[in-house]
């Protein structure tokens, strides 16, 4: 595919932190605030998680320091460095913009807000990237570590076996994740902020239990344990959701749109963080007609921004996968 071409109403990235705020931020994760957002990295964050042993003490007529402590260690986030390069001839133009902004000269002028429209295209796809690799990415070309990745690395994350998730089984293998945080880190469960992440198809074999017409297994998968019932949830059958907010066991529940199949984390909003340098000199955004340039018919697209993730404490998350 040919190069972008700019002309008169080309745009060189006066706005770019708005344009890639649209791109970033409409993320599905970050635009329902699922996470800590953390803005303006210029390089890297440091996040000091701190520990305390032996905090509270019978009382006496001293003060004995020597006997309680804090621990700190460091997370750090780092935003790996993003980029688009896009590529696009002018006479492509026609099948998704009107001939009617192109003019009816041979010669195509880029319509007045043609960099918008381009901008705002390109910025889709930034956001559908960006909601990948938050949750499954993994470092290298277009992506940075994702939730999952930097989950699996961390030692003091309380991990979970998965299996192919069904309406059948899928009651009882949240139910395990739960009973992790139970055994593991309790105190999260009483957080305001608590949240269980899914992936899609782990949200939608939720729906379809609760929505009857199925035997439920129990942790062992077998069969008959509990039903249902044909009806369902609230006698509804599968009319009996309508795109609402989901929960588990009291427990909010966010599909995670990002997570591949048979994925589930459950911790609380603030203990994941990602990371951006929206406002960093380094964003860039530019449409750029090469007409005058090359007599080309060709339009460059290019956005540069940054991007990453990072948890805190680690025993506070329960990893399915």
């Amino acid at each position: 595919m040919a190069n972008p071409t700019i002309t008169s109403s080309s745009y060189a990235g006066e706005f770019a932190g708005k344009y890639l705020g649209a791109a970033l931020l409409s993320a599905s994760t970050l635009d329902a605030g699922a996470v800590t957002i953390l803005p303006n990295i210029k390089y890297k964050a440091a996040m000091k998680v701190g520990s305390f042993s032996n905090l509270v003490r019978s009382a006496d007529c001293d003060f004995d320091p020597t006997t309680s402590g804090m621990t700190l260690t460091e997370k750090v986030l780092t935003p790996t460095e993003l980029q688009v390069n896009l590529q696009i001839c002018k006479k492509e133009l026609h099948l998704d913009w009107e001939a009617a902004q192109m003019g009816f000269s041979a010669f195509d002028e880029l319509p007045p807000l043609f960099s918008d429209f381009v901008i705002s295209r390109v910025a889709a796809e930034v956001a559908n990237a960006t909601e990948t690799s938050i949750w499954s990415g993994a470092s290298g070309e277009g992506s940075f570590d994702g939730f999952l990745q930097v989950g699996l690395a961390d030692g003091d994350v309380n991990d979970i076996t998965a299996v192919a998730i069904t309406s059948a089984n899928v009651i009882a293998e949240l139910g395990k994740v739960v009973d992790s945080a139970v055994a593991n880190c309790p105190a999260i469960l009483g957080r305001e902020d608590v949240t269980m992440y899914v992936s899609q198809n782990v949200a939608q074999a939720y729906i379809r239990a609760l929505g009857g017409f199925g035997v439920l297994q129990n942790a062992a998968g077998s069969d008959n344990v509990a039903s249902q019932g044909a009806n369902g949830y609230e006698g509804r059958g599968t009319q009996w959701y309508n795109g609402g907010a989901l929960s588990f066991e009291g427990i909010n529940m966010f599909v995670a749109k990002g997570f591949g199949s048979n994925k589930a984390l459950l911790s609380t909003k603030s203990n994941l963080f990602f990371g951006t340098g929206l406002l960093d000199d380094r964003n860039e955004v530019k449409v750029i007609d090469m007409a005058d340039l090359d007599g080309s018919q060709n339009v460059r697209v290019v956005m540069r921004y940054t991007a990453g993730v990072q948890i805190g404490i680690g025993n506070d998350i329960v990893l399915y996968s």
